[in-house]
């Protein structure tokens, strides 16, 4: 299906910090996308768990209070394998990268980062699922 048939997404937007919940946040709205924040894994879990008949793609901080490994990646992998994620981290390791590559993550971006590539990236990565 072409992108301009596919419906807009949610962008689920994870990290525990604040700041950048918010920019990006903001910088997601005003580029016309419909934004969900979480900050942490349970709470991402939840989040996803009522967008179960939108479309999603998710903004994944590797490391959170409640969850320190790729679990919360599986488990979001697990419950929307149609999902495209991309990862935010500020401490990855090669493995983790190459691991999230593994579980089907369509980019790796180390923080700090730009607010308008990342929602570029979501643009992106939204734009290969119609592809």
């Amino acid at each position: 299906m072409p992108r301009e048939n596919l419906p807009s997404p949610v962008v689920l937007v994870v990290d525990d910090e604040a700041l950048i919940r918010w920019s990006l946040s903001e910088g997601l709205a005003e580029s016309g996308y419909a934004v969900r924040a979480a900050s942490t894994g349970a709470e991402a879990l939840s989040v996803l768990g009522d967008c179960l008949t939108d479309p999603v793609v998710v903004l994944l901080d590797l490391r959170l209070p409640d969850v320190g490994d790729l679990s919360l990646l599986r488990a979001i992998r697990s419950a929307r394998p149609d999902a495209p994620v991309l990862v935010m981290t500020a401490h990855g390791t090669r493995e983790d990268t190459e691991e999230a590559h593994r579980l089907g993550v369509t980019h790796v971006v180390g923080k700090p980062f730009d607010v308008g590539e990342m929602v570029r990236l979501v643009g992106e990565a939204w734009s290969a699922v119609g592809a």
